[in-house]
């Protein structure tokens, strides 16, 4: 998958396109949805299929107290966005001088002069350009001056509107199936396995701990069935995941995501990147009152999650 980070980098001889348009954090199945009206018209009239997302948010730069947590990192988007059908991804680095463009500029250079797009697709409710002056029916009165055609494609989920902050409101709940449910797989952060204190190794349960931060979105504290995945290799093993403090133990301890690879204890793991995925939450962090209360419940963790992962 390519992925220009500047317009600069976008190919001169490039062609005419395709292209979807949007923050695409999650690429949930509104989005794919977006990605599919636009593959298929792509192959219809031969075109290379362009996703345009933004890096940062642009929330995070217009109103940094009100920035959403991010679901994919523009890496892990953009391979997402090649699995639903997308050739390239241009990232368009946002800053108030982007975010400036009225609607008219932001067709010109990126629309017009950097893809040549033919078509555009984008979510019913695209807003773009300065103050979000422009919309669906700004596209195509654009596109009949320029030379392309564009479509606005409901964002629908059955009952309810796909959207990324529906994802994130799932997640803050604990309720990782519904958010799978609107993601149309598992959801996943990413991380360098890091060397912690190894208090796992030494109760029988090594774990791979994976730092957060405050702008990745993770579910609440507590224990989840989920699955782990190598990126270097795309081994992939079941595991049962902790997300939190570890309140057992004494000291002040970064928030973690602490994954324990089912049946392995032989794995070395750090300074790998890794992917975490979370199937089903099987219940909250509790302070146990000795080490060995809990080794007892980390045994019936590991138990629980080998059932529901099939295992």
């Amino acid at each position: 998958m390519q992925i220009w980070r500047t317009l600069d980098d976008v190919p001169s001889d490039l062609g005419r396109t395709a292209v979807v348009i949007g923050n695409f954090d999650g690429v949930h199945l509104g989005h794919r949805r977006v990605l599919s009206r636009a593959r298929a018209l792509a192959d219809e009239q031969g075109l290379t299929l362009v996703a345009i997302t933004f890096d940062p948010h642009p929330m995070a730069v217009l109103r940094p107290e009100h920035a959403p947590t991010t679901l994919t990192t523009v890496e892990a988007r953009a391979e997402l966005l090649g699995e639903a059908g997308a050739d390239a991804v241009l990232a368009v680095p946002f800053d108030r001088g982007v975010a400036g463009w009225s609607p008219e500029e932001f067709v010109q250079r990126i629309l017009v002069d950097a893809l040549g797009a033919a078509v555009v697709v984008v979510g019913a409710n695209f807003r773009f350009g300065s103050r979000a002056a422009g919309d669906v029916a700004t596209l195509r009165e654009a596109g009949e001056r320029h030379g392309f055609t564009a479509e606005g494609i409901p964002l629908d989920g059955g009952p309810m509107v796909w959207s990324s902050t529906y994802v994130r409101t799932c997640l803050a709940a604990g309720d990782v199936a519904g958010a799978a449910q609107a993601l149309g797989r598992p959801y996943a952060v990413r991380g360098v396995v890091v060397r912690g204190d190894q208090r796992g190794r030494g109760l029988g349960y090594p774990t791979a701990n994976v730092p957060t931060d405050g702008m990745t979105a993770v579910p609440p504290d507590g224990v989840y069935a989920g699955w782990l995945r190598r990126l270097d290799t795309g081994e992939r093993y079941p595991a049962a995941i902790s997300v939190g403090t570890n309140p057992t133990f004494d000291g002040v301890r970064a928030r973690r995501v602490e994954s324990h690879v089912l049946d392995r204890t032989d794995l070395e793991l750090y300074g790998v990147e890794v992917e975490v995925s979370f199937v089903h939450r099987q219940r909250g962090q509790v302070a146990f009152d000795s080490a060995d209360a809990l080794v007892e419940q980390m045994a019936d963790d590991v138990r629980r999650a080998r059932e529901i992962l099939g295992g």
